[in-house]
């Protein structure tokens, strides 16, 4: 039986293409990466990143004072934007403070926060600054925490941190808090910020390339990190709702390896599976798959297989992160409402970047933009260790909004 759709109400965008919604269509319909050659702090790395502008001149003041980091700077930057927090304001209202959730993902947090501390201890003691607030910055649930008090909110609130399928899985886990009962509406989202551990760390293992990355390309070899800030307002659909839906979710766990993804794509292709099986959806209705699509050699070639085994190779599908980079615990919120995007404007777009097809894989890959309607979308992000999620959503017309659905269960 299919699952009781979710409607975005609203949602953000901030990355490096700019901020807000606005900012990121145009550069999807225009063709423009925000990505460029490192310059982050002292990083001497020969990779391009995905950067928002201006987050070192932007501290936090006043009563969130004791949050400032960049990653909390860049989620208030996020939530500034395309009138979101007036849309939360106006749920507040109608549901209560205490009735509407907050589920945000992110890999790192605020680590940067402690690598500033770590430069600056005591040369005799080696004591971190007495300034340095691990609680408020580092720690995983300080930018959901942030996130909440910033608009207000007092319901339940989580920090999902999944790598890189973090902030996909915030919309399952609103899902599963909304049904069960704990909330009424959800606010989802995902922040990560740029850091010197993931740079390194990605530098290390090999896997960020020194060119934009090309993702399917037959020469790609590595990705580009990238930083962002998205969210979505969340609520039960409604009889003949004209909004964009959630309509299903899938997540799996295939712990093939540490890093890499399992050769096959097997949880890959269960996350797709189990998202077309909660909407009732077969396959071939599906009009346009936002891939995972990273530009590392061995993820694009398991990614591939998952899709060919799900979908065979007529659906359209590309990648984004030539656009922003591969924005981690962000990725799955950015790509999510990337895809509302291309549902909301009739908007299939290409891979940037990629010029020649790896011949040896066999997914629908579109290398331009298509101006189209979209009906049903999917939106795969997967992380370190297998952490898998696939979200589904669609426009109503495209699926069957049952009477008697109305506010909650």
């Amino acid at each position: 039986m299919a699952i009781k759709p979710l409607a975005i109400a609203a949602c953000t965008l901030t990355n490096a293409l700019g901020r807000g919604l606005a900012a990121s269509l145009r550069a999807l319909r225009e063709g423009e990466s925000g990505l460029q050659s490192c310059d982050f702090e002292d990083a001497p790395l020969d990779t391009w990143i995905g950067q928002v502008a201006g987050l070192e001149e932007e501290p936090l003041r006043g009563e969130l004072a004791p949050f400032d980091c960049r990653n909390n700077r860049l989620a208030r930057l996020g939530l500034e934007q395309d009138g979101f927090g007036a849309a939360v304001r106006v749920a507040r209202d109608r549901y209560g403070p205490d009735r509407i959730g907050v589920f945000v993902g992110t890999s790192t947090s605020g680590i940067g926060a402690t690598e500033h501390a770590y430069r600056q201890r005591d040369p005799i003691t080696g004591s971190l600054p007495a300034t340095f607030d691990y609680q408020h910055t580092h720690n995983v649930f300080s930018v959901a925490d942030f996130t909440r008090r910033w608009l207000g909110l007092t319901g339940a609130a989580m920090a999902i941190s999944t790598a890189c399928s973090s902030s996909a899985k915030a919309f399952a886990t609103a899902w599963r808090q909304m049904r069960a009962g704990f909330c009424d509406a959800a606010v989802v989202g995902g922040v990560d910020s740029l850091c010197l551990t993931t740079l390194y760390g990605f530098k290390a293992l090999g896997l960020a390339s020194t060119r934009p990355c090309r993702p399917w390309d037959v020469d790609r070899d590595g990705l580009s990190i990238g930083e962002g800030a998205g969210f979505a307002l969340l609520e039960w659909t409604k009889p003949n709702d004209d909004r964009v839906l959630l309509l299903g979710y899938g997540e799996s766990s295939d712990a093939y390896h540490m890093t890499a993804a399992h050769p096959e794509g097997a949880g890959a292709a269960l996350a797709m599976q189990q998202a077309l099986a909660r909407a009732e959806i077969l396959p071939a209705q599906v009009d346009y798959i936002n891939l995972h699509g990273t530009a590392t050699p061995l993820n694009d070639a398991a990614e591939d297989r998952a899709v060919a085994q799900v979908f065979g190779s007529a659906t359209p599908c590309s990648s984004t992160k030539g656009w922003t980079g591969h924005t981690l615990g962000a990725a799955g919120v950015t790509e999510a409402v990337f895809v509302y995007l291309c549902l909301e404007q009739g908007l299939m777009p290409g891979t940037l970047n990629t010029h020649r097809r790896d011949p040896r894989l066999g997914a629908g890959i579109v290398l331009e933009n298509r101006e189209q309607p979209l009906r049903l979308a999917l939106s795969n992000s997967f992380g370190f260790g297998g952490t898998n999620c696939s979200l589904l959503f669609g426009h109503s017309p495209s699926f069957p909004v049952r009477e008697g659905w109305g506010e909650g269960e």
